[in-house]
C-alpha cells in the first residue's frame, strides 16, 4: 500500500464499542499510515480516558467540529449513532466507512468486501449526482463470511448454500458480555441470574431467540443479515440461505455451511476456491477453527471439505472467524483502497 506524502488525520466515531476498541488496535498496529486517531463517541462515553499510539488520549462528545479536516471517519458504534452522525461526517468532507448497518439505507451507501474484487467488481467509486461520492459500508463479519462463501462456490454451479451462524454474546456489546459472565457466575452457583440485556437464560444455552423483554430480536439480526448479503451480491451471485442462533461464547463467529453440487467435487478444488476468496483453509490433520484459534485472525478459518453422508455431491465445512478483527480488517482495506485509487 502506498504511503500518502501527508499526514492522514481519521476519527473512530463510536470509539468506546467492543467494535471501535478492536478498529483503533488495527489502524494502529495494522500499518495503516494514519498521523492521527481521533476518537468521539456519544455524550455519555465523553470524557472516557485511553490510550493512541502510546499517548494518553479522550474520547470526546460529537460537536458541529468533530469531523473537520478529516480524511476517513470510521463509524463503529451503534447504528443510531451511524445515522444521526453520519451525514455530518459527509458535510465535513471525509470519506465514510460504516461498520454499523446505521448508513445502509441510503441511496449512495455502496457495501464493499475488497478482498473479494477479484471474485465480484468492487462498486463505483465515482461522484454520483451534485457531486456526492458514495458512503462506504463495511459489512459485518457473518455477513462477510456468507458473501465470500457465495462468491467462493458460484464457478463452481452450486444447487444450494447454507449457513448456520453461531453469534457470540459480544455482538450485542460489552453489556451482552456482562451479563453472560454474571449468568454463568450465578448459575454455577444456584443464585438466580441476570437477564436485563437477552430477558432469557444465554449461559449454557443455545438459543433461536431472545426472550421477549429484550430491547432486541434475534430475528431481525437474521433479517439484517439477510439484507446484507443481498445488497452486496445482487442479482450477480445466488443468496445462501442463512440463520443466526444465539451461543453461550463472548466472542468468535463461528459458523457451519453445507454446499451442494451437481457433480462430485475434489478437495483441491474446493480448497482453491475457498482460498481465493480469502479463507484460511485448514488441513485434515488440523485443529479444527474454533473461537479460540480464530482470535486475532485476520481471515476467516475453515475446515476442508467433509462429504455429506445423505446428500450426494453435498459437502459439510466448519469454520470460526474473530468477530471484530474481521470487520476492521475489511473496513481498513476500503480506506487503503481509496488511499490507492
Amino acid at each position: 500500500m502506498p504511503l500518502p506524502e501527508h499526514s492522514l488525520r481519521v476519527a473512530i466515531a463510536g470509539a468506546t464499542s467492543l467494535l471501535g476498541k478492536d478498529l483503533k488496535y488495527w489502524l494502529e498496529e495494522g500499518g495503516f499510515p494514519a498521523g492521527e486517531i481521533k476518537l468521539v463517541d456519544e455524550e455519555l462515553a465523553s470524557g472516557t480516558l485511553t490510550e493512541v499510539s502510546g499517548e494518553p488520549a479522550i474520547v470526546q462528545a460529537v460537536n458541529e467540529s468533530s469531523f473537520e479536516g478529516l480524511r476517513f471517519v470510521f463509524f463503529a458504534g451503534s447504528p443510531t449513532f451511524a445515522a444521526q452522525h453520519g451525514p455530518a461526517a459527509d458535510r465535513a468532507g471525509a470519506s465514510v466507512i460504516d461498520m454499523t448497518g446505521g448508513l445502509w439505507a441510503g441511496p449512495r451507501a455502496r457495501p464493499w468486501i475488497p478482498g473479494l474484487d477479484a471474485l465480484i467488481s468492487p462498486p463505483a467509486l465515482e461522484a454520483l449526482p451534485n457531486d456526492h461520492y458514495p458512503i462506504l459500508v463495511s459489512p459485518s463479519t457473518a455477513a462477510i463470511i456468507a458473501c465470500s462463501l457465495a462468491a467462493a462456490f458460484t464457478e463452481l454451479s452450486p444447487v444450494r448454500l447454507t449457513i448456520v451462524f453461531l453469534q457470540p454474546v459480544s455482538e450485542r456489546g460489552e453489556a451482552g458480555v456482562s451479563e453472560l459472565e454474571n449468568q454463568t457466575i450465578k448459575l454455577l452457583s444456584f443464585q438466580p441470574f441476570p437477564q436485563q440485556v437477552f430477558d432469557t437464560q444465554v449461559a449454557f444455552n443455545l438459543l433461536a431467540n431472545w426472550g421477549a423483554g429484550s430491547a432486541e430480536r434475534l430475528s431481525d439480526g437474521r433479517k439484517a443479515l439477510a439484507r446484507e448479503v443481498q445488497r452486496y451480491l445482487g442479482d450477480r451471485i445466488s443468496l445462501p440461505a442463512m440463520t443466526l442462533i444465539q451461543a453461550p461464547v463472548f466472542y468468535g463467529q463461528t459458523f457451519a455451511a453445507c454446499v451442494e453440487f451437481r457433480d462430485s467435487m475434489s478437495d483441491e478444488a474446493l480448497t482453491a476456491r475457498l482460498t481465493a476468496a480469502g479463507f484460511k483453509v485448514l488441513s485434515a490433520d488440523d485443529p479444527s477453527p474454533s473461537n479460540l484459534t480464530a482470535a486475532g485472525e485476520t481471515q476467516p478459518i475453515i475446515t476442508i471439505a467433509e462429504r455429506d453422508d445423505s446428500v450426494s455431491h453435498g459437502y459439510w465445512f466448519w469454520g470460526a472467524a474473530d468477530n471484530f478483527r474481521l470487520a476492521s480488517v475489511n473496513a481498513t482495506r476500503i480506506a487503503e483502497r481509496l488511499l490507492a485509487s
